[in-house]
């Protein structure tokens, strides 16, 4: 198991390698690929109407002029140790880990992502626990009851829920919760130290929209997982051998459908982690996904680059933590 995880550590950590030498060059290669000169590219960090002067700081900051190589290089030496950018005769310093600095605000942008972060964990963790729960009990239910009302009634919840953008019933539950029926009529994040109840009140409706599309898919793969497992020899073998209807569908056919859905889960709730964008939009709530809006907006690159690192941290954290449990549920994985 030791030696298992380390193998996985290893390639996660060469894995974010990959990840930040491949965002190094969406940001810095391709547009000299598509014949932008360093000008143009220094432009761009800066906004409208940039002078010649401002244009000179960024290339002289980022050293645009450099190897590519060694821009690269000044990359990761920024994220490890933090960066100096003189635009006067006062210094600026982006601490480290410095995942960007936004030269049109001369703001931060890992602090900014910090004071997003709860927000975009609030919102995925709720719904993430919600989504399981409902989805796995509702697939394991139809398919122990196959082709009665309760499963053609669920299925035809799961299909709607599955096609459903999340931008509708996003909006639809607004419209009925918060206008027609004033339930939630004042939504707003609140920090879960200032005030745990009003915190949990005023995500419910995010939870539960956010919840209804990923339960939907659940439902749908834990029943099919469910119907082909229990069909297996040993099953019927189990249950030949004497032992409890709930112990033959919980140990032996859940713990076997679970596999693809630990794989699925992983990737959906890192997906959340990095900005779950339009739920985010949708209910108003200033997270990493509204801020990568916020830098898209703006055309501020060092703040789309900078929530496109973390997002991929999370997500090569995730699959990690997938690769984990993989080895718990399944023994015959750490072999491999």
């Amino acid at each position: 198991m030791t030696a298992y995880i380390i193998r996985r550590v290893f390639a996660a950590v060469l894995l974010l390698l990959v990840v930040s030498a491949v965002t190094f060059a969406i940001f810095f290669l391709v547009p000299r690929l598509g014949g932008q000169t360093t000008d143009s590219l220094a432009a761009q960090y800066i906004g409208k109407s940039p002078t010649p002067d401002a244009i000179a700081a960024i290339k002289a900051n980022l050293g645009l002029d450099d190897p590519l190589y060694l821009q690269y290089w000044h990359f990761i030496k920024a994220i490890a140790v933090g960066a100096d950018y003189n635009f006067g005769p006062n210094p600026t310093t982006c601490h480290a880990p410095c995942f960007g600095y936004s030269f049109k605000t001369h703001v931060e942008v890992w602090p900014e992502i910090l004071q997003r972060v709860p927000v975009t964990f609030s919102l995925a963790i709720g719904a993430a626990v919600i989504w399981v729960i409902t989805g796995v009990a509702t697939g394991v239910l139809s398919a122990l009851k196959r082709g009665s009302f309760f499963d053609r009634l669920a299925m035809t919840v799961a299909l709607a829920g599955v096609s459903l953008p999340m931008f509708f019933t996003g909006l639809v539950s607004l419209a009925l919760f918060s206008f027609n029926w004033p339930i939630w009529d004042d939504l707003h994040f609140v920090a879960f130290s200032d005030n745990p109840g009003e915190w949990a009140w005023n995500l419910v409706l995010p939870w539960c929209t956010l919840a209804f599309l990923y339960s939907a898919l659940y439902a749908r793969l834990t029943r099919a997982g469910m119907l082909e497992t229990m069909g297996e020899d040993y099953i019927r073998t189990a249950r030949a051998k004497g032992l409890r209807e709930s112990k033959v569908v919980f140990k032996h056919g859940l713990r076997s459908a679970l596999t693809p859905l630990v794989t699925i889960f992983g990737m959906d709730f890192a997906l959340l982690l990095g900005g779950a964008v339009i739920t985010e939009r949708v209910f108003s709530f200033q997270g990493m996904g509204a801020y990568a809006i916020e830098g898209v907006t703006r055309s501020d690159l060092p703040i789309v680059m900078g929530v496109t690192l973390v997002a991929a941290f999370f997500i090569v954290l995730c699959n990690l933590v997938v690769d984990m449990v993989y080895a718990a549920i399944d023994p015959r994985v750490r072999l491999s």
